[in-house]
């Protein structure tokens, strides 16, 4: 299988992880992730159908808010905040708290057996 990319540090750009977290769904992710545990996307639910699903995770992926592995034919993900906390500095902290506040990605939770 073909490897994901994963942008640079360097790479990183705000307008990118902004523009990917417009969306309920990939907060929601995000907040999931926020504890700093790699998770396979099998334990990942949302109220959107699987191709959706990895859409979003690829989004995530690709404006360097997640890291994604893959181990034979299971993908897993886990949230880059060293990476985007040396980047943009104090950033990611409030935009989950006022998620968390707000309600925003409360529709993404784990799966009951994670």
């Amino acid at each position: 299988m073909k490897q994901a990319h994963h942008p640079e540090l360097d790479e990183i750009s705000l307008t990118a992880v902004m523009a990917a977290l417009s969306d309920p769904i990939r907060v929601g992710l995000v907040l999931l992730l926020a504890d700093g545990r790699e998770r396979g996307w099998g334990e990942l639910r949302a109220p959107v159908a699987k191709s959706t699903l990895s859409h979003h995770l690829r989004v995530l992926r690709d404006a360097g808010i997640t890291r994604t592995r893959q181990e034979g034919t299971r993908c897993f993900v886990v949230l880059r905040r060293d990476d985007l906390e040396t980047r943009f500095p104090g950033l990611l902290a409030p935009v989950l708290a006022a998620a968390e506040c707000d309600g925003v990605g409360r529709q993404v939770e784990l799966a009951a057996s994670a």
